[in-house]
């Protein structure tokens, strides 16, 4: 009876899972995408603020009306030949894929069809479908995703133009704004609500080696309105809805959306580029809040505080230094690290931002070049093990050893401890840097053995062995 019982709640959640309940979480395996080297050109709203933020004085009529025929409901089917009744955990699974659909929401960005969604929508689908407002149901092509920034890139044909909405700009949003949030909730089709801008670059966890900067808000946010869109009192779209904090997963106050900035800057990368552009300071950075600015006597409450700079990135150009502190950039306050990332996510490699600093106290500007970053970080993708090259500080930790830092590993090297350690050989090759790494790694690709040396903080040699 016991058994019973498990095996019931086991079958009940996988099919509240299937229902696309979603919890703040990303995925951290990207799926095969399909790239198109077609270019589009996305419409840019030109921001003005509110006449009024009265409620007295604000119609949400025009925005709602505008946004429900250019917001879609998005159904993704994913065969799965895992069991998925009673009759399967007793009897076994007949091995025939089963077919479960889950459902969210998109928004058409361009009247030629292109459909901006979050990635953990579409994530692992076979089939996509999209119905419009009208209920006219079109099959979707995946353009692209990037499961970092949750956001993914659709494509239908229609036969005629299609409803749209343009993009505004949410670095310029306010707290306190009056917002709407269009989606599907529960199948429920285009449903409005209403609420406020709660906080802006708000981290949800910021323990996790997630990128996070999300427009916190209180209009409501269900299952299926992931991917939907976040307007203004205008209409513009200022953020794709993502995520809710919710021990029942359902909205209890609080909802969250990738800002428009960021959403904007992803899909036009992938239309141009075919997958993400990352440009980078080349600066490790921590909150004041963290408690180390107290140790450094730093009286400063607000800003990021730089704790080391690349070699070779742009900020080691541009003559940035630890210690200085970042209070804005290019004009934009920055309180916290979510501030810093959540606009550098929105640029490129090869563009430049001006940052205001503080250094011994003094105000400081600074002209830095955003580089990409595989100069100085590198990611060995088989075996989940991100290094870095070495600053001044990991030099001195390990008595200038030649190798590169492991900064950063997945969930199953995070056990073995390997992050903090100095990577120093790969298969009896040295490494010295990040080249060197590069060139031992397609190496070992071909030979399906790889062997890593490395040490730790005590100077022990320590080795791994990872085999295809």
């Amino acid at each position: 009876m016991k058994n019973f019982f498990t095996l019931l709640f086991v079958s009940v959640l996988g099919g509240a899972l299937t229902l696309g309940i979603y919890k703040v979480a990303f995925e951290s395996e990207t799926p095969l995408l399909e790239s198109s080297n077609n270019k589009a050109k996305f419409i840019t709203a030109n921001y003005t603020p509110s006449a009024s933020n009265n409620i007295d004085d604000v119609s949400f009529i025009e925005a709602a009306n505008k946004t429900v025929h250019a917001v879609v409901h998005v159904k993704n089917l994913t065969l799965s030949k895992g069991p998925s009744t009673l009759f399967d955990f007793f009897y076994g699974n007949s091995g025939q894929p089963r077919a479960q659909v889950g459902t969210g929401s998109g928004v058409i960005i361009s009247p030629d069809g292109y459909i901006v969604t979050n990635n953990h929508v579409i994530a692992n689908a076979s089939k996509l479908q999209v119905t419009l407002n009208n209920n006219k149901s079109y099959a979707a092509e995946l353009i692209g995703a990037d499961p970092e920034t949750d956001i993914a890139l659709l494509k239908i044909e229609a036969d005629n133009d299609l409803p749209y909405l343009a993009f505004g700009d949410s670095d310029q949003i306010q707290l306190g704004e009056w917002v709407l949030a269009v989606g599907n909730p529960f199948n429920l089709t285009s449903t409005v609500t209403a609420g406020i801008i709660s906080a802006k670059a708000r981290d949800l966890n910021s323990r996790d080696n997630n990128i996070q900067s999300f427009i916190q808000t209180d209009a409501a946010v269900n299952p299926g309105n992931s991917g939907g869109a976040l307007v203004n009192t205008r209409g513009d779209l200022i953020g794709i809805n993502t995520a809710i904090t919710s021990q029942t997963g359902s909205y209890i106050g609080y909802s969250f959306a990738v800002p428009s900035n960021i959403a904007k800057k992803v899909v036009d990368d992938i239309m141009e580029f075919g997958d993400v552009q990352m440009g980078s300071l080349g600066v490790r950075v921590q909150d004041l809040s963290t408690g180390q600015g107290l140790v450094d006597g730093i009286t400063e409450s607000e800003g990021v505080l730089v704790g080391e700079v690349f070699k070779k990135s742009g900020a080691a150009r541009a003559g940035i230094k630890a210690g200085d502190i970042i209070k804005e950039i290019d004009h934009i306050k920055i309180s916290k690290f979510s501030d810093l990332i959540g606009y550098i996510r929105s640029k490129r490699p090869n563009e430049k931002v001006n940052l205001l600093l503080l250094r011994d106290g003094k105000p400081l500007n600074k002209t830095v070049e955003l580089l990409d970053n595989s100069s100085y970080v590198y990611t060995i993708e088989e075996i989940g093990i991100s290094v870095q090259e070495q600053t001044e500080s990991i030099k001195d930790l390990f008595k200038g050893q030649n190798g590169v830092l492991i900064f950063d590993t997945n969930a199953y090297n995070s056990q073995l401890g390997l992050k903090g350690k100095l990577l120093i050989g790969i298969n009896d090759e040295k490494v010295k840097n990040i080249e060197d790494v590069k060139s031992a790694v397609a190496k070992a690709q071909r030979s399906g053995v790889m062997t890593l040396v490395f040490i730790n903080q005590n100077g022990e040699r320590e080795r791994l062995i990872y085999r295809n």
